[in-house]
């Protein structure tokens, strides 16, 4: 009786020794090295709730797996433009996109929907400089999957 009131002792340590391992891999290391790229392309909606949806998206991602183990890319064409519109007048998203790019996260900009609907980058988007302008926001997210990127579209 006493072998096995032993050996269940020794099963339960050894399983907390096991669920503690694996909390401490959920806190970033069971994720590793990420490359990763959002694609936006739609309207923010009322009160740029799809837009603050996307940008929470990217903090948690980067919670998760630690921004030195990220490398990510949030590419922009159509309406989602209107993104980096919107950060000029919307204080949230305007937060949101300055926090983001602290943490190296970087903003490409399609100049197919530029030329198209007549934007300027440095009159009308928030913080776009000539390094963020991609000739195609397809071709770029076509281009950073062949490279090794995981796509995500929230």
């Amino acid at each position: 009786m006493r072998q096995i009131s032993v050996l269940a002792w020794a099963m339960v340590a050894a399983l907390g020794v096991l669920f503690s391992q694996v909390s401490d891999l959920a806190a970033g290391e069971r994720y590793g090295k990420q490359k990763v790229v959002y694609h936006i392309n739609y309207d923010g909606g009322p009160d740029d709730k799809k837009y603050r949806g996307a940008m929470r998206n990217i903090q948690n991602h980067i919670n998760a797996v630690g921004a030195d183990n990220m490398e990510i890319k949030v590419v922009l064409h159509g309406n989602g433009l209107g993104l980096l519109m919107t950060a000029k007048e919307n204080q949230k998203v305007q937060s949101a996109v300055t926090s983001l790019k602290t943490q190296n996260v970087t903003f490409q900009v399609c100049n197919n929907t530029l030329k198209g609907r007549k934007i300027s980058y440095e009159n009308d988007l928030f913080e776009v400089f000539e390094d963020d302008i991609i000739p195609s926001g397809v071709a770029e997210l076509s281009h950073l999957q062949q490279q090794g990127y995981t796509y995500i579209k929230p």
